[in-house]
């Protein structure tokens, strides 16, 4: 009988649990599974079973179980898209956004290669100002040139995206314009097609019958806690990109009809409290031809690239926090409801809603009073829809980061499809090569299981393991873009 470990003399509580996980039976597998999360860093912990059977026979084909496993759960990766939360999932993601995006430039994924004759533009939507902010202008040469403040900022400067003058600056217009963004977005959509209709100079039934507008956007965060759009626009023939658009749906009318749609797309909110805005797009609108594979500046990779980056970002790119700042038990009410059906004070959050004080958070003062005025206005009832004390972290903005249009290219779920294909693909491989024979292709099988999840995180031992797959990843992948690494 083997004698337990006596490990009262390692301090390390990490250290300790590495040193009994290695001590089972089979630390390979251990190693193994943070190896297969690629380092996630907050994986899923799972414990369940599943099971392939012959549907005929009720023969067990293949099997799996939690209960063989050393530590008695499995870890699957968490899936996070965001950078700030898991850099491992957000890698997954962002190459996966990638391939879409040049999918739909270049073809591939199901996306015939004409589609790169097809004209298509990449448009910038900046959102207007709500009052002077310290800036970094340049020259065109790149020479940095003095803000209003009258002084030279850094390019790190804390200070940047911040008002001059904090106490005239329209908040309220700016969380407003936020929460809206998606909506005007939508708009500008709905514009666009009549713009090119009319540049075109046919009815918009005619447009839609002889063309299809196809596009995919990501959203990206100022400095100063407002999103802009960068939108990769397409002209598809009627069935999509399987079709090219007719010789007369140039990309000059699409340049010109995507400036006019911007221009002219209004969003109008009505309160009794802050009055009548018009939700509108910024003076900074960019309109650029996408140019073939090392034809011009802006390439399909660059432009797939470039998307791929900010659709892992967030909202903590402008100095705000990732987490939601709604206190769970209430939902962000400040009330709870008791057996009696009255409304009694959250004693969680003392009535306040919040499930940390706003006045606690380690943010800039602008960015608080973001966070403060998107508090405020979720709860005046003209604005309860917008449910804007639920987006307060996000300083307002309510919309997905990424989206595109159904016929644009394949879909994020089909490349993780493709993805778990080639991995059941090659544990087949490997069963077969380890000696156990492969299911007969007339054969019908079915898969029973079932699963619970457990918790989130490692062990202290499988971080420390897990720390080092994420270093090994990172050194592998900067000698990759040095050059060093040979296939």
């Amino acid at each position: 009988m083997k004698r337990p470990l006596d490990l009262r003399h390692v301090k390390s509580l990490a250290l300790r649990d590495l040193i009994e996980l290695a001590n089972l039976q089979d630390f390979d597998r251990v190693v193994e599974q943070v190896r297969n999360v690629r380092g996630c860093t907050r994986p899923v912990n799972l414990v369940g079973h599943t099971a392939t059977l012959d549907a005929a026979t009720r023969t067990v084909v293949r099997s799996y179980s939690t209960a063989d496993e050393p530590t008695g759960r499995l870890l699957t990766a968490c899936g996070n898209r965001r950078v700030s939360r898991c850099p491992a999932c957000s890698r997954v993601y962002a190459a996966d956004t990638y391939h879409l995006i040049k999918a739909g430039l270049s073809g591939g994924k199901t996306v015939d290669q004409s589609v790169r004759a097809h004209p298509r533009v990449f448009v910038t939507l900046t959102a207007p100002s709500f009052g002077p902010v310290h800036n970094r202008p340049t020259t065109s040469s790149g020479k940095v040139l003095d803000c209003r403040c009258g002084q030279r900022h850094a390019e790190g400067d804390p200070a940047l995206g911040t008002p001059l003058t904090p106490a005239t600056y329209d908040y309220t217009g700016a969380v407003l314009w936020n929460a809206h963004a998606g909506a005007l977005w939508a708009r500008f959509t709905i514009y666009l097609r009549r713009e090119l209709a009319a540049q075109l100079g046919i009815t918009q039934k005619a447009l839609k019958a002889a063309l299809r507008i196809s596009f995919a956007k990501v959203a990206e965060y100022q400095k100063r806690g407002l999103v802009h759009f960068h939108a990769v626009i397409r002209l598809d023939g009627p069935d999509g990109h399987t079709t090219p658009p007719p010789p007369w749906a140039t990309l000059d009318a699409l340049d010109r009809a995507a400036l006019q749609a911007a221009r002219r797309a209004r969003v109008t909110v009505e309160s009794d409290a802050v009055g009548e805005r018009v939700i509108a797009w910024g003076d900074r609108i960019d309109v650029r031809e996408i140019k073939g594979l090392g034809d011009g500046e802006l390439t399909d990779q660059k432009v797939a690239a470039y998307v791929a980056k900010y659709a892992t970002k967030s909202a903590e790119g402008s100095g705000t926090v990732d987490r939601t700042l709604v206190c769970r038990p209430c939902g962000g009410r400040g009330y709870t409801c008791g057996p009696d059906g009255f409304r009694d004070l959250c004693a969680d959050c003392d009535g306040t809603g919040q499930a940390e004080p706003l006045r606690d958070l380690q943010v800039q003062q602008h960015v608080r009073q973001m966070i403060r005025t998107a508090w405020a206005l979720g709860h005046l009832p003209e604005f309860a829809h917008l449910k804007l004390w639920k987006w307060a972290h996000m300083l307002g903005f309510r919309g997905h980061f990424s989206t595109k249009s159904r016929a644009y290219s394949t879909t994020l779920t089909a490349l993780r499809d493709v993805r778990r294909a080639w991995r059941t693909a090659q544990a087949e491989a490997a069963r077969t090569h380890a000696g156990h024979p492969a299911p007969d292709e007339n054969t019908t099988l079915v898969t029973e299981s079932a699963w619970a999840y457990l918790s989130s995180g490692y062990r202290p031992g499988e971080e420390l393991l897990a720390a080092q797959v994420r270093h090994d990843r990172t050194h592998h992948e900067r000698l990759k873009k040095e050059g060093d690494l040979h296939p």
